[in-house]
């Protein structure tokens, strides 16, 4: 489990993440949503040791989480939004590098080498350099070799970032795939259906503060499952019902140029966190 209890970093008089309180359970898939400046990438890089709180702390299974504590530190791997691999090597060199830096034997990271390459459907590309990857291919790289020393924990930030649909969809298939594993994933991201996708909890950041923290089905069903749409002077206008019946009165009085549809873990965003930005 990874506890978070008055997490709180400041930059000079800038307060990036605002006495953060949150509890992820162990082989739980979690997303941090929020605006840009939310506060999710230094999340991340506080539970990766990257940066330091300012005052609060980080707990794993109850042990506190610092950057002496190797033992802690080991159950995390970190995938961030910069390609972290050198361009001039190929996927068994990256894999080999990061072996060594952990000092595992040679037969034991060849053998999950292959199984992670395999499993990333990368085996047929083994021997081509970073460079010569695409986007998709890089990132699918970095979870293989973030897997190699067999974390509990994967923080995954922005990992579909700069993706096509279909990559992305790749990427997606490959994540539902870790959680066989067990393992505990944070996963920070600017789609909104990849978090209503794949999270099963979600949390909506605002200005360093924790605004709402729950399913995306419970989100959606708080705010009202049938959406209508129309257009009012030139923009697009949308109103949130509990019941169908309801929607589909209104809808009939709407306009020609209204619609019908289910509401998304975006339209949660957009009520929860958007308008409070128009406001500023």
């Amino acid at each position: 489990m990874i506890e978070l209890s008055h997490l709180t970093k400041t930059f000079d008089h800038f307060t990036a993440v605002d006495d953060l309180n949150l509890q992820i359970g162990t082989g739980e898939f979690f997303g941090l949503l929020g605006p840009n400046g939310a506060g999710k990438t230094t999340t991340i890089s506080m539970l990766s040791t990257v940066l330091l709180p300012t005052s609060g702390e980080i707990r794993i299974d109850g042990e506190q989480l610092t950057r002496k504590n190797s033992a802690a530190k080991r159950k995390l791997s970190v995938i961030t939004q910069e390609y972290s691999m050198r361009m001039d090597m190929n996927m068994d060199e990256v894999m080999e590098y990061q072996a060594r830096l952990y000092r595992m034997p040679r037969r034991e990271f060849r053998t999950k080498t292959e199984e992670l390459l395999e499993f990333a459907g990368l085996l047929p590309f083994r021997k081509r350099t970073v460079r010569h990857l695409s986007g998709g291919m890089k990132r699918k790289l970095m979870i293989c070799r973030a897997l190699l020393i067999e974390p509990e924990i994967l923080l995954l930030d922005e990992p579909t970032a700069g993706m096509d649909a279909l990559a992305r969809r790749q990427m997606w298939n490959m994540l539902r795939s870790l959680q066989e594993r067990n393992l505990t994933i944070v996963l920070t991201t600017h789609y909104i259906d990849e978090a209503q996708t794949l999270c099963g909890r979600v949390a909506l950041m605002d200005e360093g503060k924790l605004r709402v923290v729950d399913t995306p089905e419970n989100l959606i069903e708080a705010l009202g499952p049938f959406t209508v749409d129309w257009m009012e002077k030139g923009m697009l206008a949308s109103r949130y019902f509990h019941d169908r019946k309801e929607a589909i009165a209104f809808l009939s009085e709407a306009g020609n140029d209204a619609s019908l549809r289910s509401t998304t873990l975006e339209d949660v965003f957009v009520e929860t966190v958007g308008k409070q930005l128009t406001k500023k």
